[in-house]
């Protein structure tokens, strides 16, 4: 669900059902049905024009409850099933979605880090 959740964050609402339409991971039917329901809500409740006009915002998952099971095997084994369930939050913005940003490269990262050391100041001291 999260790599799922990460693809489709900034797209428009269009782009996004269309990759989770061609994704063969079990949790894009699921994410598909709740972006057409935040989208059919959209319209309305919240009195959104255009239907397509809206992108994603916000697109997150969270840990939900982990159930354990026994599962009986031959001969008085068991094993212990763990079932996990994880929430799911979208946000949809109306109006298009805001350009990608450029990829920062590590040189990039690199120079910031120095700066940030740089700018560094002692406190309480003179």
């Amino acid at each position: 669900m999260w790599y799922l959740a990460k693809l489709i964050k900034g797209m428009s609402i269009d782009q996004a059902l269309a990759q989770l339409e061609f994704s063969d991971k079990k949790g894009a039917k699921v994410i598909k049905e709740v972006l057409l329901e935040a989208q059919e809500m959209a319209v309305r409740k919240h009195n959104v024009e255009f239907k397509s006009n809206l992108h994603i915002a916000e697109s997150l998952t969270g840990r939900g409850r982990y159930v354990k099971r026994v599962r009986c095997h031959g001969k008085g084994m068991f094993g212990i099933m763990k079932i996990s369930r994880c929430h799911y939050f979208v946000k949809l913005v109306e109006g298009p979605p805001p350009p990608p940003e450029p990829p920062r490269t590590g040189f990039d990262q690199a120079k910031e880090y120095v700066q940030q050391l740089r700018n560094r100041t002692l406190v309480h001291t003179l």
